[in-house]
């Protein structure tokens, strides 16, 4: 079966890496893969066995319209045309609804954000999930939060969680450092919810002297202000910021607590890369994810959306309990292999031969 892939670009986002890594693992279990892209930004290297082909020859100033004649000049061609198109993200799945129409090529579209949350122009990504998402094959999401908004619009919808691309650690045992640790980019500090955790942390750092926050993602701006905030709150000895890292698996099995603040999410790779590497993990029960990954005080720790007072005692609970640190860290690694890539990746398969069987008996 050959399966192409579509988005606008490779740039790094969390639907380009959740794309890249279904690709790799389609393609090593024997699917022809390609992903098309609309611009030349690539910041992932593919493997070998997966083409890419970029359709950005600028045939017309739309970036919507130039991305439609293209991917349907291209599909004119009989050859080129694959068993089945998968999309990501509302504006390359409006792209691809257009041309699977024209052509009759079988198409799985894949939301990776809330219904409530829009690229811009709002108008254009409502109307897309309001009436064009109908006319897709099947439309997928991160949650069940979702499925009852699209159903109501007639979509065939399914849940479709992203893979943890961690590989469970074996050790949940081994000594760690006193570190609550904090993983995002640091420009979006408001969506991730860093500043609501310096107000969180201060109490509690100035009481625990031996813990330390640690804050690991990139984004200038954005440590500038969590940094002035951290000195305004007296806490700056105890907070660091480590910038980018590649390694953030092996700081995860090194530290204890792990915290999702954010105000929303889509699904939160970063707390089942968490869970996987067994840490102790608390997170606000936002809008979207949490609430599907964690059992609350099972194999983690679920928070009222946004109750900053909650969230502070919860978090002084974790460093108080060792021995219900070591319990939700264990559980936490067994519960995330439902999440496994190989999990996923058959929940994967089986959805592209019944959207490629469905279609061959229409």
């Amino acid at each position: 079966m050959r399966i192409d892939f579509i988005i606008s670009s490779l740039q790094g986002g969390g639907a380009e890496r959740v794309m890249v890594i279904m690709s790799e693992y389609l393609s090593s279990i024997g699917y022809d893969v390609r992903i098309i892209i609309f611009s030349d930004v690539v910041k992932y290297q593919l493997p070998e066995e997966i083409a890419l082909i970029v359709l950005d020859t600028k045939s017309a100033q739309n970036h919507l319209l130039r991305s439609v004649i293209n991917l349907r000049k291209y599909y004119k061609i009989k050859d080129n045309r694959p068993n089945i198109m998968v999309s990501f993200i509302t504006k390359n799945n409006l792209i691809a609804i257009l041309v699977s129409k024209m052509l009759a090529i079988p198409l799985l579209a894949c939301e990776h954000s809330n219904f409530f949350r829009n690229q811009s122009p709002v108008f254009l990504s409502k109307i897309t999930k309001t009436f064009f998402y109908r006319f897709a094959d099947q439309i997928t999401v991160l949650t069940t939060f979702d499925l009852p908004y699209y159903k109501k619009y007639g979509i065939d919808v399914k849940v479709l969680p992203n893979p943890s691309t961690f590989k469970p650690t074996s050790n949940t045992k081994n000594k760690r450092e006193k570190i609550i640790l904090a993983v995002g980019g640091l420009d979006r500090y408001h969506i991730k919810g860093f500043d609501n955790l310096l107000e969180v942390m201060a109490p509690i750092l100035k009481s625990n002297k031996e813990w330390k926050l640690k804050f690991v993602g990139g984004g200038e701006k954005g440590k500038v202000f969590l940094s002035q905030m951290a000195e305004d709150k007296g806490i700056t000895e105890n907070v660091i910021f480590t910038g980018f890292r590649e390694d953030v698996a092996n700081i995860m099995k090194e530290s204890n607590i792990f915290v999702l603040s954010s105000r929303i999410e889509g699904m939160p790779m970063v707390l089942l890369e968490a869970m996987s590497q067994g840490m102790a993990c608390i997170a606000y029960n936002c809008k979207t994810g949490p609430s599907d990954i964690i059992e609350s005080n099972f194999d983690g720790l679920l928070i009222e959306d946004q109750n900053i007072e909650a969230m502070r005692a919860g978090l002084q609970l974790l460093i108080d309990e060792e021995a219900l640190r070591n319990k939700l860290r264990s559980n936490a690694v067994k519960s995330v292999s439902k999440f496994s890539i190989q999990s996923i990746g058959d929940k994967w398969i089986k959805l592209l031969d019944d959207v490629v069987s469905k279609k061959r008996k229409e």
